[in-house]
Formats: structure tokens, sequence, C-alpha cells
């Protein structure tokens, strides 16, 4: 179930969802009511409130029937009801959220009350059973269109983890920004949102307009990230489908308006979620983030398949960490190897972008939130990611 995105430790779920989680793509579900939703200031009332209580209201409106009931979410006062239901009903069904909203409401402790309207999603090779539908009509079904006021929209991905994929990311965008481009950031890597900390504004919040969130404004890019709308020490426990949703949520209701290049920071890896949104969004092509050892460009080759087999281009590999520079001395140590991306770029006839160094330089500007190419823009680094960002930006309509 792509749920509202609360991570309060404190949420309590009900038993079905403890038990099965049921992933769902949602009918309409906007960042506002998730932004309002965690701007409420949470406190304690008196009276409490059961499951069957909330349920026998749900059924006293017809015609809901009890397998239609999702979930049923508490906190403080708040109810969160989610209803699967077949997306063609959905007119219908507006009038029954709405009545059972104002039904939830009557009932002693409840302050508030909102019922999702959501549709199961089939595989697509497995017959649609009744009362859900296939993904490619839900898609259909969406109203708003992902960042149409962006030109392109560019992936930075890795098969794994660990090997500097958002500190990449970050200094792209920046160094595209520093071309002359109007840039933005969308920190897509949901289990790990570092770009936060990476730009030194962890402690900032985006405000809503309208039915759009504004993204925050950092070293010359737009960012976004659910590390702006989550807890930094609360784990996101999610699956596959959510990670998809969410990322085509912040595309969809985040007012991005008109920029040359959003680069996407991808989640790390190659299942589901990210094939998923490679699918989905509409990329102009991916850079593929690997370190020289082999058991990393083990993984960086499943990602460019990944990426090759729906058909979205690679722009170029960066091999990051690529020799050790000793601050005190200035000797080069080839810790992870020597020449290991160069090699397999040239086996899968993929560009090399360029070698960022592993100097200790990076790693304390980035954890001050004070990117390499602006804390220092005439170092050898910054210069090798402007060069990367030259080359990416050879190969976009800008």
């Amino acid at each position: 179930m792509f749920m509202l995105f609360l991570c309060d430790t404190n949420i309590r779920l009900s038993g079905a969802f403890a038990n099965r989680v049921s992933f769902t793509i949602m009918k309409r579900f906007s960042l506002p009511f998730l932004w309002r939703g965690l701007k409420q200031t949470h406190r304690t009332i008196s009276g409490t409130i059961s499951e069957q209580i909330v349920r026998a209201a749900i059924l006293s409106c017809k015609p809901v029937t009890p397998d239609m009931i999702e979930n049923v979410l508490f906190q403080d006062g708040h109810v969160l009801v989610t209803l699967a239901i077949n997306p063609e009903d959905a007119p219908h069904f507006e009038s029954v959220r709405q009545e059972i909203e104002k039904k939830l409401l009557k009932l002693s402790a409840v302050q508030s009350a909102k019922v999702i309207l959501t549709a199961q999603r089939a595989a697509s090779a497995a017959p649609v059973a009744q009362g859900h539908v296939a993904i490619k009509n839900i898609a259909a079904a969406t109203p708003r269109a992902f960042a149409p006021d962006v030109k392109n929209i560019i992936a930075v991905a890795s098969g794994k983890g660990g090997v500097g994929k958002s500190t990449v990311a970050v200094n792209l965008a920046i160094a595209l920004a520093q071309s002359g481009l109007k840039v933005g950031l969308l920190d897509a890597d949901i289990y790990g949102p570092s770009v936060p900390t990476l730009l030194g504004i962890a402690d900032q919040k985006p405000v809503q307009e309208e039915d759009y969130l504004l993204p925050l404004d950092a070293h010359g890019i737009k960012t976004i990230s659910m590390g702006f709308l989550t807890n930094a020490d609360t784990p996101l426990i999610w699956r596959g489908p959510m990670v998809q949703s969410a990322v085509q949520q912040l595309l969809r209701d985040v007012k991005w308006g008109a920029l040359d290049v959003l680069v996407l920071d991808m989640p790390p890896g190659t299942g589901d979620a990210q094939l998923t949104v490679a699918q989905k969004v509409p990329l102009k092509g991916a850079v593929i983030v690997s370190t020289p050892q082999d058991i990393a460009l083990i993984d960086a080759v499943k990602a460019v398949e990944m990426f090759r087999k729906v058909g979205v281009p690679i722009l170029g590999l960066v091999e990051n960490m690529s020799v050790f520079c000793c601050p005190n001395c200035g000797h080069e140590s080839n810790i992870f190897g020597h020449g290991g991306a160069r090699d397999k770029a040239v086996q899968m006839n993929v560009p090399v972008l360029g070698h960022i160094p592993l100097v200790a330089a990076i790693r304390l500007q980035s954890d001050q939130g004070i990117p390499p190419v602006i804390a220092q823009p005439d170092s050898e680094t910054a210069k090798i990611f402007a060069a990367v960002a030259g080359l990416v930006r050879n190969q976009l309509t800008v």
C-alpha cells in the first residue's frame, strides 16, 4: 500500500496492515495532504476509539464492503482510511468518500478524518481481478504530468550503495548550474536521503503553495527530498511500490518551474523500485556511478543493462574514489584498484565521464554541507566535476 508518508514511530497500525501489506497505486493523493499532516501539532486528546467502531462507521456507507477496507491508521485523534476500489467507480465513490469522512468526524475522540481511494495493481501478465485495474489504466488516470516545465530529467544511479552516488549527484547538479543552466535536484534515494545534509539545509522545510510544495534553494539549484519531510532518525521501511509512488509524487506535486535539467538521485540498486522509476519517468539519460574495484563494477554493469532494457540512454560512467591522495605528502594510492571502470566502460561501449579522487576534503566539505564545487571551486576536484557536467550537458537539449 502506498500510504501517507507518516514516519512517526507513535503511529499505531491496524492488525491487517501489520500482518499483510497490500501494495496499491493511489487514484489521487497529493503531497499537500502529506505536508499538512506533517505540520500538525501532535497532542494527547481525551477519549479513545477502537478500530471496530471506525470500521462499523465506514461499512454503514453503502456500497462499501469489508474487503474494500485496506487499512485504518490512528494518530492522536487523526484517522486515515484507505479503500481499494475500481478506478472506474471513482466518480461515484467520491461522494461515498465524503460521506465516510463526515461520519467518522461524528465519532468521539476523532479530530480529523481522511479517506483515500486506491486501486490495486495487478501484474501485467496476470488477469485483472474484479474491482482492480492494471497499472496502465491507473497511469492514464493520473491528472498531472511529470515536471512539465523541465526540459531534461537525468538519473544518477549506482548498482549498489556506498559508492558516493549522492555526492556525485549533488556536485554534478551544482556544476551544471554553474555552467549557466537552471537546475533542480530530486533526492529519490528514499531509504537514505542524504541530499539535505550534503547541501547544508537539513534543518529547513519546504512550504506549500496551493496544491504544490515549493522546492528549497541551495547553492544555485532547487531541491526536494524525503529527508525534508521525515524525521532524520526514523528509517523508512518501504517496499518497492511505495518507493516508486513516492518518487512519482515528488515529480508531479512539487512546483519545479522552468528547469533545463532535473537531476534524479536514484535509490541504489537494480530492483523493482529502480526499474519502475526508470520505466515511468521520462528520462533523457542516466549517469552511472561506481568505484574501481570489481565487486562494485559488477553491479554497475547491472545498472547499465537495466537502463538499456527500458530504453534510457547511458550518458556515461563516473569512477568515484578513483585514487587516494594522501593529504600530507600528496602520494597517490590505488586503494580500490586502477583502470577497472575504464576497461569495463570500453566493454559496455559507455563513455567515461570522469575519475573523482578519494580525498579528505570531499568528505569534510560534504559533512559540513558545503559541496566541493562550492567550497573550493578552483580545486582539482571541482574542475573534474565541471568537466563531467560539461560532458553531460553536451548530450542534452538545453
